[in-house]
């Protein structure tokens, strides 16, 4: 049995959840909304997870103390995973895998490998960290999966032991990290907010943190809690069928675990915009007004968008409830290669 605390509060887990090492700074803190969430017409709270550490910040840490946790276990000497060029996945489990006493070797997609962009930002600190930087296309990223394997195989052939992280830390083991998160975020929240619907909006981005938060709110019979993901990519049913996945290889290996349809789990595709990584004015215009208003920092690639689609379902009525936990998932250092769309 596994118990999570804040304060005097306890909220049981009746799961055998696997070993993981301490990387986050936990619990994270949940805070009201100063001015924005009024101005939006709702209630609304950060569940902090962008202050899980520093290096370490955002979603990615909670994946990574099960994933690192296994890699151990392995014997492994290397991690090797991927992203793109300002990937917080890939930043974070550099930075883990050293605090750890291991390598990483991380794929990073850029339109010309050839002529790859200045070290900025999460590349930078990539760099910074000593983690082995290799650049690959769009269209090489397309078959990531196959490149990541090759690479172990490269390291294995070469006397090392690795262990692949897939995007994001994405898969059934790293999900476990929000089914932990959600457990910690209902034992934060006063009795009302429990006991009556609330929206958890989160960035779906590869899909682990929707599959955990959705896995979690069914391990704890919290029937009252809306998961809704905001596209930060791809459409809905991409989604869908993404965390759908990831939720059936949770229960591949924790048979206990419930079963998540992918026709049960909410996407809204509506602020995803140009594309990965690219912002709209609006966008912009919403992550200066929550530095303003409530002094947080989002970013244009994941949370930036979650905001933009909170403001556009508060807009039409279509929140699951007016009660909204806003997970924010870090990305801060992504926020520096927009510095000049956001001086204007």
């Amino acid at each position: 049995m596994l118990e999570v605390s804040e304060g005097n509060a306890h909220v049981p887990l009746a799961l055998n959840l696997p070993p993981r090492v301490p990387l986050a700074r936990l619990p994270t803190p949940l805070e009201p909304s100063a001015r924005l969430g009024a101005a939006m017409g709702i209630d609304l709270v950060y569940k902090r997870d962008d202050l899980s550490g520093l290096e370490l910040s955002g979603n990615k840490v909670r994946k990574l103390e099960y994933l690192l946790a296994e890699a151990e276990a392995q014997g492994a000497q290397v991690i090797v995973t991927c992203g793109g060029v300002q990937s917080n996945h890939c930043r974070a489990a550099a930075f883990a895998a050293a605090r750890r006493g291991m390598a990483s070797v991380l794929l990073l997609r850029v339109a010309d490998p050839a002529h790859p962009p200045a070290l900025e930002a999460n590349a930078f600190l990539d760099h910074l960290v000593g983690a082995e930087i290799r650049w690959v296309s769009p269209d090489e990223y397309r078959h990531r999966t196959e490149l990541l394997a090759a690479v172990a195989a490269d390291l294995r052939a070469a006397g090392r032991r690795p262990y692949v992280i897939p995007e994001g830390g994405s898969n059934g083991l790293g999900s476990l990290g929000y089914v932990l998160a959600m457990a910690e975020l209902k034992a934060q929240l006063p009795d009302d907010w429990v006991e009556e619907p609330i929206a958890i909006a989160y960035a779906a981005g590869s899909g682990g943190t929707g599959a955990g938060i959705e896995l979690g709110v069914r391990v704890l019979g919290w029937e009252q809690a809306r998961p809704l993901g905001f596209a930060v990519c791809n459409d809905a049913l991409y989604f869908r069928r993404a965390i759908e996945a990831i939720c059936v290889d949770a229960r591949r290996r924790w048979p206990t675990l419930p079963e998540v349809a992918a026709g049960e789990v909410e996407i809204d595709d509506g602020s995803v915009g140009p594309g990965y990584a690219q912002a709209t004015p609006e966008g912009l215009e919403l992550i200066r007004q929550a530095a303003r208003l409530d002094g947080v920092i989002l970013d244009p690639v994941y949370t930036g968008k979650v905001l933009l689609g909170l403001a556009a379902r508060a807009r039409s009525g279509s929140l699951p409830s007016r009660r909204v936990v806003f997970v924010h998932t870090g990305g801060a250092f992504g926020l520096f290669p927009f510095a000049a769309e956001l001086s204007g």
